[in-house]
């Protein structure tokens, strides 16, 4: 439809998210943790790519000392492959960020499968523009920033405009950030750098670290 509002715009773009292709269709897999091996179902929906089993291996590889005790942000969740994978790992809360309604649901539906709402583990889906809630949040700053949003929208560097604008990343957390392999990391604040970083044919994926001695 001509004439889409940005919000309007990036709803229907939900459903073609810059993740790596879902293989088999219909389910993502846990691939570590106390989950390991649950398949959990995805919807049916055109464009909805979970990041890949091999991204998330090599992203939990690097995060594994961190992981344990974590609170998470998720900014387009999407499946909630990444999400699952922390909590599985040992994650003690993760806040799954999710435009569409429909795929929200099926979030709320697979948590309750994994029985994450316990006290020791919390997981919260929120049905929500993320940008909006990101400018509306008063939380505290979070361990742990997944953000993989839809490619070709323009919304990564204002996703990270507006969480370091709310503070919302501690300065010892790690921002993961998956993108289009040929584009260039978008512009963060002083200080922060690319820890780690790889390629596959259709995603470019890093963690990213704050070094106080850079910022200066």
């Amino acid at each position: 439809m001509a004439g889409k509002s940005g919000k309007a715009h990036r709803n229907s773009a939900k459903q073609n998210q810059g993740r790596s292709p879902l293989r088999g269709g219909g389910e993502v897999r846990i691939i570590g943790g106390d989950w390991r091996g649950r398949k959990l179902p995805v919807l049916d929906a055109e464009g909805l790519r979970p990041t890949s089993d091999r991204v998330r291996e090599t992203l939990f590889n690097w995060l594994q000392f961190d992981i344990a005790g974590s609170r998470c942000l998720d900014m387009f969740a999407g499946s909630g492959a990444l999400s699952f994978e922390a909590l599985s790992r040992g994650a003690a809360q993760a806040t799954l960020l999710e435009l569409n309604g429909a795929n929200a649901k099926q979030l709320q539906t697979n948590l309750k499968t994994l029985n994450v709402n316990q006290p020791a583990t919390k997981a919260t889906v929120v049905q929500a523009d993320s940008l909006q809630w990101l400018q509306g949040c008063t939380e505290p700053p979070f361990d742990i920033v997944f953000i993989d949003p839809p490619f070709h929208q323009g919304l990564m560097q204002q996703s990270i405009d507006l969480l370091f604008a709310k503070q919302l990343i501690k300065a010892d957390g790690w921002l993961y950030l998956e993108q289009e392999n040929d584009l260039p990391w978008p512009r963060l604040v002083d200080g922060w750098y690319c820890h780690r970083e790889k390629k596959t044919s259709q995603v470019k994926f890093g963690l990213f670290a704050f070094d106080e001695c850079a910022a200066k």
